[in-house]
Protein backbone atom coordinates (compact mmCIF):
# COMPACT_ATOMS: atom_id res chain seq x y z
CA UNK A 1 0.00 0.00 0.00
CA UNK A 2 1.59 2.94 -0.65
CA UNK A 3 1.85 5.84 1.76
CA UNK A 4 -0.82 8.48 1.72
CA UNK A 5 0.05 12.10 0.84
CA UNK A 6 1.32 14.55 3.59
CA UNK A 7 -0.63 17.86 3.60
CA UNK A 8 1.49 20.60 3.27
CA UNK A 9 1.70 23.51 5.87
CA UNK A 10 1.88 26.80 4.56
CA UNK A 11 2.56 30.47 6.01
CA UNK A 12 3.84 34.12 5.42
CA UNK A 13 6.80 35.69 7.04
CA UNK A 14 6.53 39.81 6.72
CA UNK A 15 10.16 40.41 6.99
CA UNK A 16 12.00 42.99 9.26
CA UNK A 17 15.43 43.38 10.37
CA UNK A 18 17.10 41.96 7.28
CA UNK A 19 17.91 42.40 3.79
CA UNK A 20 15.57 39.70 2.30
CA UNK A 21 13.39 42.91 2.00
CA UNK A 22 14.55 44.94 -1.49
CA UNK A 23 12.85 48.28 -0.52
CA UNK A 24 14.57 50.17 -2.93
CA UNK A 25 12.04 48.39 -5.41
CA UNK A 26 9.11 50.84 -6.47
CA UNK A 27 6.80 47.69 -5.71
CA UNK A 28 7.87 47.67 -2.14
CA UNK A 29 5.84 49.53 0.84
CA UNK A 30 5.67 50.75 4.36
CA UNK A 31 7.00 48.57 6.82
CA UNK A 32 5.17 50.95 9.19
CA UNK A 33 1.32 51.57 7.58
CA UNK A 34 -0.62 49.27 8.82
CA UNK A 35 -2.22 49.28 5.44
CA UNK A 36 0.83 47.15 4.63
CA UNK A 37 0.10 44.92 7.13
CA UNK A 38 -3.43 44.19 6.38
CA UNK A 39 -2.73 43.54 2.75
CA UNK A 40 0.02 40.70 3.49
CA UNK A 41 -2.21 39.22 6.17
CA UNK A 42 -5.32 39.18 3.67
CA UNK A 43 -3.44 37.74 0.95
CA UNK A 44 -2.18 34.71 3.21
CA UNK A 45 -5.82 34.44 4.57
CA UNK A 46 -7.33 34.64 0.55
CA UNK A 47 -4.64 31.71 0.26
CA UNK A 48 -5.71 29.72 3.00
CA UNK A 49 -2.49 29.86 5.23
CA UNK A 50 -1.81 28.64 8.33
CA UNK A 51 -0.63 31.65 9.72
CA UNK A 52 0.89 34.94 9.63
CA UNK A 53 4.85 35.36 11.32
CA UNK A 54 5.97 38.65 13.21
CA UNK A 55 9.58 38.69 14.53
CA UNK A 56 10.91 40.91 16.13
CA UNK A 57 13.77 43.24 16.61
CA UNK A 58 14.23 44.76 20.62
CA UNK A 59 17.06 47.35 19.39
CA UNK A 60 18.16 48.75 16.14
CA UNK A 61 21.43 47.46 14.89
CA UNK A 62 24.25 49.73 14.64
CA UNK A 63 27.59 49.24 12.62
CA UNK A 64 30.98 51.29 13.37
CA UNK A 65 28.75 53.25 15.98
CA UNK A 66 26.21 54.57 13.25
CA UNK A 67 22.33 52.95 12.91
CA UNK A 68 22.84 50.11 10.49
CA UNK A 69 20.17 51.94 7.65
CA UNK A 70 21.19 49.59 4.61
CA UNK A 71 17.87 47.72 4.84
CA UNK A 72 14.18 47.58 6.55
CA UNK A 73 15.29 48.52 10.63
CA UNK A 74 12.65 49.08 13.37
CA UNK A 75 8.81 47.77 13.34
CA UNK A 76 5.96 48.62 15.33
CA UNK A 77 5.02 46.75 18.20
CA UNK A 78 4.26 43.18 17.41
CA UNK A 79 1.23 42.44 20.00
CA UNK A 80 -0.23 45.81 18.71
CA UNK A 81 0.10 44.48 14.84
CA UNK A 82 -1.25 41.45 15.30
CA UNK A 83 -4.15 42.44 18.11
CA UNK A 84 -4.85 44.75 14.41
CA UNK A 85 -4.59 42.27 12.23
CA UNK A 86 -7.23 40.01 13.93
CA UNK A 87 -10.02 42.11 13.65
CA UNK A 88 -9.08 42.21 9.34
CA UNK A 89 -9.14 38.54 9.41
CA UNK A 90 -11.23 35.39 10.04
CA UNK A 91 -9.07 32.28 10.09
CA UNK A 92 -5.58 33.62 9.43
CA UNK A 93 -3.52 32.50 12.46
CA UNK A 94 -1.35 35.25 13.98
CA UNK A 95 2.18 34.62 15.19
CA UNK A 96 4.57 36.70 17.29
CA UNK A 97 7.94 36.72 18.62
CA UNK A 98 8.10 37.48 22.02
CA UNK A 99 11.22 37.18 23.83
CA UNK A 100 11.82 35.07 27.02
CA UNK A 101 14.71 36.70 28.35
CA UNK A 102 13.34 40.62 28.79
CA UNK A 103 9.74 39.68 29.43
CA UNK A 104 7.85 38.54 32.69
CA UNK A 105 5.43 35.13 32.32
CA UNK A 106 2.58 37.26 33.97
CA UNK A 107 2.81 40.23 31.24
CA UNK A 108 3.24 37.89 28.12
CA UNK A 109 0.55 35.30 29.70
CA UNK A 110 -2.04 38.06 29.64
CA UNK A 111 -0.95 39.47 26.32
CA UNK A 112 -1.52 36.02 24.37
CA UNK A 113 -4.30 34.68 26.04
CA UNK A 114 -5.93 38.43 25.15
CA UNK A 115 -4.65 37.72 21.94
CA UNK A 116 -6.05 34.13 21.67
CA UNK A 117 -9.80 36.04 22.73
CA UNK A 118 -9.92 38.51 20.35
CA UNK A 119 -9.18 36.32 17.28
CA UNK A 120 -11.43 33.70 18.40
CA UNK A 121 -8.19 31.35 18.66
CA UNK A 122 -5.15 32.31 16.93
CA UNK A 123 -2.69 32.72 18.80
CA UNK A 124 0.78 31.70 18.41
CA UNK A 125 4.07 32.44 20.84
CA UNK A 126 7.25 32.20 19.08
CA UNK A 127 9.62 31.83 22.42
CA UNK A 128 13.33 32.97 21.91
CA UNK A 129 15.56 34.05 23.66
CA UNK A 130 18.18 37.12 23.82
CA UNK A 131 22.04 36.41 23.01
CA UNK A 132 23.70 39.83 23.36
CA UNK A 133 24.31 42.59 26.12
CA UNK A 134 23.72 45.33 22.95
CA UNK A 135 20.01 44.81 23.19
CA UNK A 136 19.98 44.02 27.19
CA UNK A 137 21.06 47.73 27.37
CA UNK A 138 17.41 48.71 26.38
CA UNK A 139 15.65 46.79 29.21
CA UNK A 140 19.10 47.38 32.03
CA UNK A 141 19.31 44.00 32.21
CA UNK A 142 22.34 43.62 29.65
CA UNK A 143 24.18 40.24 29.46
CA UNK A 144 22.76 39.30 32.72
CA UNK A 145 22.45 35.70 32.10
CA UNK A 146 24.96 33.73 30.45
CA UNK A 147 24.41 32.06 27.03
CA UNK A 148 23.85 28.44 28.75
CA UNK A 149 20.87 29.69 31.13
CA UNK A 150 19.20 31.57 28.54
CA UNK A 151 17.06 28.48 28.00
CA UNK A 152 16.77 27.15 31.42
CA UNK A 153 15.17 30.48 31.63
CA UNK A 154 13.13 30.45 28.39
CA UNK A 155 11.63 27.34 29.44
CA UNK A 156 10.82 27.80 33.23
CA UNK A 157 9.35 30.87 31.65
CA UNK A 158 7.06 28.53 29.19
CA UNK A 159 5.97 26.22 32.26
CA UNK A 160 5.05 29.51 34.11
CA UNK A 161 2.96 31.05 31.28
CA UNK A 162 1.20 27.64 30.32
CA UNK A 163 0.19 27.80 34.37
CA UNK A 164 -1.30 30.56 34.07
CA UNK A 165 -3.29 29.77 30.74
CA UNK A 166 -4.19 26.70 32.51
CA UNK A 167 -5.34 28.40 35.72
CA UNK A 168 -9.30 29.23 34.96
CA UNK A 169 -10.27 25.65 35.23
CA UNK A 170 -12.13 26.35 38.92
CA UNK A 171 -9.31 25.76 40.74
CA UNK A 172 -6.12 27.08 41.32
CA UNK A 173 -2.77 25.63 40.25
CA UNK A 174 -0.24 25.58 42.38
CA UNK A 175 3.28 24.69 40.97
CA UNK A 176 6.63 24.30 42.66
CA UNK A 177 9.24 23.07 40.64
CA UNK A 178 11.43 22.30 42.94
CA UNK A 179 8.73 19.76 44.82
CA UNK A 180 7.71 18.70 40.98
CA UNK A 181 4.69 18.60 41.72
CA UNK A 182 1.17 20.62 41.20
CA UNK A 183 -1.57 21.65 43.77
CA UNK A 184 -4.66 23.07 43.34
CA UNK A 185 -7.47 25.27 45.49
CA UNK A 186 -10.53 26.74 44.87
CA UNK A 187 -10.03 29.81 42.77
CA UNK A 188 -10.12 30.76 39.70
CA UNK A 189 -7.40 32.28 38.29
CA UNK A 190 -5.37 32.09 41.15
CA UNK A 191 -1.91 30.49 40.78
CA UNK A 192 1.57 30.38 42.35
CA UNK A 193 5.00 29.14 40.57
CA UNK A 194 8.22 28.61 41.75
CA UNK A 195 11.50 28.22 40.25
CA UNK A 196 14.94 29.27 39.85
CA UNK A 197 14.23 32.05 38.04
CA UNK A 198 10.24 32.66 38.67
CA UNK A 199 8.80 32.75 42.30
CA UNK A 200 5.14 34.31 41.57
CA UNK A 201 1.58 33.94 42.98
CA UNK A 202 -1.24 36.13 43.12
CA UNK A 203 -4.88 36.14 40.37
CA UNK A 204 -4.84 35.47 36.68
CA UNK A 205 -7.34 38.12 35.61
CA UNK A 206 -8.13 36.34 31.49
CA UNK A 207 -10.38 33.40 31.78
CA UNK A 208 -8.93 30.33 29.93
CA UNK A 209 -8.99 32.07 25.70
CA UNK A 210 -10.59 29.75 23.14
CA UNK A 211 -7.09 27.37 22.45
CA UNK A 212 -6.75 26.75 25.99
CA UNK A 213 -3.17 28.42 25.23
CA UNK A 214 -1.09 29.59 21.90
CA UNK A 215 0.01 27.35 19.97
CA UNK A 216 4.19 27.72 20.72
CA UNK A 217 6.44 27.94 18.03
CA UNK A 218 10.45 27.67 18.64
CA UNK A 219 13.16 29.15 16.14
CA UNK A 220 16.24 27.67 17.18
CA UNK A 221 19.17 25.16 15.32
CA UNK A 222 21.37 24.67 18.53
CA UNK A 223 21.26 21.99 20.45
CA UNK A 224 19.88 23.51 22.91
CA UNK A 225 16.88 25.14 20.57
CA UNK A 226 15.88 21.42 19.37
CA UNK A 227 15.66 19.58 22.73
CA UNK A 228 13.76 22.75 23.61
CA UNK A 229 11.41 22.18 20.85
CA UNK A 230 10.96 18.63 21.36
CA UNK A 231 9.69 19.04 24.95
CA UNK A 232 7.55 22.31 24.67
CA UNK A 233 6.50 23.43 21.31
CA UNK A 234 4.37 22.93 18.68
CA UNK A 235 6.51 24.03 15.53
CA UNK A 236 10.33 25.01 15.11
CA UNK A 237 11.08 26.82 12.48
CA UNK A 238 14.49 26.50 10.90
CA UNK A 239 16.56 27.30 8.00
CA UNK A 240 17.05 23.94 6.80
CA UNK A 241 15.32 24.00 3.55
CA UNK A 242 17.29 21.73 1.42
CA UNK A 243 16.56 18.05 0.86
CA UNK A 244 20.13 16.61 2.63
CA UNK A 245 19.87 19.24 5.22
CA UNK A 246 16.27 19.15 5.68
CA UNK A 247 15.95 15.74 6.07
CA UNK A 248 18.73 15.62 8.61
CA UNK A 249 17.30 17.64 10.66
CA UNK A 250 13.61 16.56 10.75
CA UNK A 251 14.98 13.04 11.17
CA UNK A 252 17.19 14.44 14.65
CA UNK A 253 14.15 16.66 15.79
CA UNK A 254 11.73 14.02 15.13
CA UNK A 255 13.54 11.30 17.25
CA UNK A 256 14.15 13.41 20.20
CA UNK A 257 9.84 13.81 20.78
CA UNK A 258 9.67 10.05 22.49
CA UNK A 259 11.90 11.19 25.26
CA UNK A 260 9.22 13.32 26.51
CA UNK A 261 6.37 11.40 25.65
CA UNK A 262 5.13 12.66 22.25
CA UNK A 263 4.16 11.54 19.06
CA UNK A 264 5.84 13.07 16.25
CA UNK A 265 2.91 14.54 14.37
CA UNK A 266 2.84 16.82 17.81
CA UNK A 267 5.65 18.77 16.58
CA UNK A 268 5.78 20.52 13.07
CA UNK A 269 9.31 21.46 10.99
CA UNK A 270 8.60 24.36 8.97
CA UNK A 271 11.68 26.00 7.74
CA UNK A 272 11.98 29.36 6.42
CA UNK A 273 11.86 29.79 2.51
CA UNK A 274 12.27 32.48 -0.13
CA UNK A 275 10.58 32.02 -3.93
CA UNK A 276 11.15 33.61 -6.95
CA UNK A 277 8.97 32.89 -9.98
CA UNK A 278 8.85 33.62 -13.89
CA UNK A 279 7.37 32.32 -17.28
CA UNK A 280 9.92 29.88 -17.66
CA UNK A 281 12.23 28.26 -15.10
CA UNK A 282 15.27 30.31 -17.17
CA UNK A 283 13.56 33.50 -16.70
CA UNK A 284 12.89 32.71 -13.11
CA UNK A 285 16.85 32.04 -12.45
CA UNK A 286 17.23 35.41 -14.24
CA UNK A 287 15.32 36.60 -12.03
CA UNK A 288 17.07 35.50 -8.99
CA UNK A 289 20.01 36.73 -10.23
CA UNK A 290 18.58 40.51 -10.44
CA UNK A 291 17.03 39.93 -6.90
CA UNK A 292 20.18 39.26 -5.74
CA UNK A 293 21.91 42.35 -6.72
CA UNK A 294 18.77 43.81 -5.66
CA UNK A 295 19.39 42.26 -2.13
CA UNK A 296 23.07 42.65 -1.77
CA UNK A 297 24.15 46.45 -3.03
CA UNK A 298 28.07 47.08 -3.36
CA UNK A 299 26.94 49.22 0.10
CA UNK A 300 25.76 46.17 1.85
CA UNK A 301 28.48 43.86 0.62
CA UNK A 302 31.21 45.97 2.35
CA UNK A 303 29.38 46.31 5.35
CA UNK A 304 28.50 42.87 5.47
CA UNK A 305 32.22 41.86 4.95
CA UNK A 306 33.08 43.84 7.62
CA UNK A 307 30.85 42.08 10.06
CA UNK A 308 33.46 38.83 9.61
CA UNK A 309 36.34 41.08 8.93
CA UNK A 310 35.75 42.75 12.39
CA UNK A 311 37.47 46.42 10.48
CA UNK A 312 36.73 49.41 8.81
CA UNK A 313 36.67 48.67 5.36
CA UNK A 314 34.72 51.26 3.99
CA UNK A 315 37.96 51.84 1.70
CA UNK A 316 37.65 48.78 -0.36
CA UNK A 317 36.02 48.95 -4.00
CA UNK A 318 32.78 45.89 -3.59
CA UNK A 319 33.55 44.75 -7.23
CA UNK A 320 37.26 44.25 -6.33
CA UNK A 321 39.28 41.68 -4.47
CA UNK A 322 38.90 40.65 -0.73
CA UNK A 323 41.20 42.34 1.62
CA UNK A 324 44.67 41.00 2.02
CA UNK A 325 44.33 41.79 5.46
CA UNK A 326 43.01 39.43 8.14
CA UNK A 327 40.03 39.53 10.00
CA UNK A 328 40.48 41.21 13.29
CA UNK A 329 39.84 38.91 16.35
CA UNK A 330 38.73 40.90 19.47
CA UNK A 331 36.13 40.23 21.79
CA UNK A 332 34.96 44.32 20.47
CA UNK A 333 32.72 44.17 17.37
CA UNK A 334 32.45 46.60 15.41
CA UNK A 335 28.86 45.38 14.22
CA UNK A 336 26.32 45.27 17.25
CA UNK A 337 22.35 43.79 17.97
CA UNK A 338 22.79 41.19 14.92
CA UNK A 339 23.74 37.05 14.73
CA UNK A 340 27.03 37.69 13.58
CA UNK A 341 29.29 36.98 16.21
CA UNK A 342 27.52 33.53 16.00
CA UNK A 343 27.80 33.13 12.02
CA UNK A 344 31.56 33.81 12.49
CA UNK A 345 32.60 31.88 15.74
CA UNK A 346 36.29 31.40 14.25
CA UNK A 347 36.70 34.11 11.71
CA UNK A 348 39.78 33.38 10.72
CA UNK A 349 38.64 29.84 9.30
CA UNK A 350 35.47 31.06 7.44
CA UNK A 351 38.01 33.74 6.14
CA UNK A 352 40.41 31.21 4.39
CA UNK A 353 37.05 29.14 3.07
CA UNK A 354 35.81 32.81 1.24
CA UNK A 355 39.38 33.68 -0.11
CA UNK A 356 39.40 29.54 -1.45
CA UNK A 357 36.28 30.57 -3.26
CA UNK A 358 36.70 34.03 -4.56
CA UNK A 359 40.08 32.48 -5.75
CA UNK A 360 38.49 29.40 -7.13
CA UNK A 361 35.51 31.18 -8.76
CA UNK A 362 37.08 34.43 -9.47
CA UNK A 363 34.80 36.48 -7.75
CA UNK A 364 34.57 39.96 -6.23
CA UNK A 365 33.35 41.22 -2.79
CA UNK A 366 30.14 41.72 -4.27
CA UNK A 367 29.92 38.34 -6.15
CA UNK A 368 31.41 36.54 -3.13
CA UNK A 369 28.79 37.94 -0.60
CA UNK A 370 25.80 37.16 -2.87
CA UNK A 371 26.99 33.48 -3.31
CA UNK A 372 27.90 32.94 0.77
CA UNK A 373 24.25 34.78 1.41
CA UNK A 374 21.99 33.10 -1.21
CA UNK A 375 18.02 33.29 -0.07
CA UNK A 376 16.54 32.12 -3.02
CA UNK A 377 14.61 28.73 -1.94
CA UNK A 378 12.73 27.99 -4.57
CA UNK A 379 13.33 29.42 -8.27
CA UNK A 380 11.17 28.34 -11.73
CA UNK A 381 7.59 28.87 -13.36
CA UNK A 382 4.52 28.08 -10.72
CA UNK A 383 4.63 24.50 -11.87
CA UNK A 384 8.31 23.73 -11.07
CA UNK A 385 7.94 25.63 -7.53
CA UNK A 386 4.65 23.28 -6.42
CA UNK A 387 6.42 20.41 -7.05
CA UNK A 388 9.70 21.40 -5.71
CA UNK A 389 7.90 21.98 -2.47
CA UNK A 390 5.82 18.85 -2.60
CA UNK A 391 8.58 16.99 -3.42
CA UNK A 392 10.56 18.46 0.16
CA UNK A 393 7.19 17.96 2.05
CA UNK A 394 6.72 14.34 1.06
CA UNK A 395 10.31 13.25 1.49
CA UNK A 396 10.22 14.65 4.70
CA UNK A 397 12.44 16.98 4.82
CA UNK A 398 10.12 19.47 6.92
CA UNK A 399 6.23 19.56 7.27
CA UNK A 400 6.04 22.93 4.90
CA UNK A 401 7.70 26.27 4.56
CA UNK A 402 7.48 29.70 5.76
CA UNK A 403 7.15 31.81 3.12
CA UNK A 404 9.39 35.24 3.11
CA UNK A 405 8.93 37.00 -0.16
CA UNK A 406 11.60 39.84 -1.35
CA UNK A 407 9.04 42.67 -1.99
CA UNK A 408 6.07 43.64 0.87
CA UNK A 409 3.18 43.85 1.02
CA UNK A 410 2.91 42.70 -2.44
CA UNK A 411 5.19 39.74 -2.81
CA UNK A 412 3.10 37.79 -1.67
CA UNK A 413 0.03 37.71 -4.13
CA UNK A 414 1.75 36.07 -7.31
CA UNK A 415 2.46 33.00 -5.26
CA UNK A 416 -1.75 33.02 -3.81
CA UNK A 417 -2.45 33.59 -7.50
CA UNK A 418 -0.32 31.04 -9.31
CA UNK A 419 1.51 27.88 -6.80
CA UNK A 420 -1.21 27.47 -4.19
CA UNK A 421 -3.86 26.26 -6.95
CA UNK A 422 -1.22 23.86 -8.31
CA UNK A 423 -1.39 22.14 -4.64
CA UNK A 424 -4.95 22.36 -4.07
CA UNK A 425 -5.18 20.36 -7.37
CA UNK A 426 -2.39 17.69 -6.14
CA UNK A 427 -4.87 17.54 -3.15
CA UNK A 428 -1.56 18.03 -0.92
CA UNK A 429 -2.80 21.70 0.52
CA UNK A 430 -6.13 22.55 1.62
CA UNK A 431 -8.78 23.90 -0.29
CA UNK A 432 -10.61 25.98 2.54
CA UNK A 433 -10.15 26.31 6.03
CA UNK A 434 -11.72 23.45 8.12
CA UNK A 435 -11.30 24.60 11.30
CA UNK A 436 -11.48 28.10 13.44
CA UNK A 437 -8.55 27.99 15.25
CA UNK A 438 -5.14 27.73 14.30
CA UNK A 439 -4.54 24.43 16.56
CA UNK A 440 -6.78 23.48 13.71
CA UNK A 441 -5.17 24.47 11.02
CA UNK A 442 -1.86 23.04 11.76
CA UNK A 443 -3.30 19.44 12.44
CA UNK A 444 -2.69 19.66 16.44
CA UNK A 445 -4.44 18.19 19.08
CA UNK A 446 -6.81 20.08 20.43
CA UNK A 447 -6.98 21.82 24.32
CA UNK A 448 -10.46 22.06 25.55
CA UNK A 449 -11.22 25.52 27.21
CA UNK A 450 -11.70 23.93 30.76
CA UNK A 451 -9.09 21.70 30.23
CA UNK A 452 -6.75 22.53 33.08
CA UNK A 453 -3.65 20.12 32.25
CA UNK A 454 -0.17 21.29 32.61
CA UNK A 455 3.06 20.14 32.27
CA UNK A 456 5.85 20.32 34.25
CA UNK A 457 9.35 21.15 33.15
Amino acid sequence: MSKPLKQIHLAAHFPGVNNTTVWSDPAAGSHIDFSSFAHFARTAERAKFDFLFLAEGLRLREQGGKIYDLDVVGRPDTFTVLAALAAVTERLGLTGTINSTFNEPYEVARQFASLDHLSDGRAAWNVVTSWDAFTGENFRRGGFLPAEERYARAKNFLTAAQVLFDSWDGGEILADQAAGRFLRDARAGAFRHRDQHFDIHGQFNVPRSPQGRPVIFQAGDSDEGREFAASSADAIFTGHSTLEAGRAFYADVKGRLERYGRRRDQLLVLPAATFVLGDTDADARERAREVRRQQVSGATAIRFLEQLWNRDLSGYDPDGPLPEVDPLVSEERISQGRASDRRFRDPLAVAREWREQAEAEKLSIRELVIARTARQTFVGTAESVATQINDLVQADASDGFILVPHITPGGLDVFADTVVPLLQERGVFRADYEGTTLRDHLGLDPLPARDASARAS
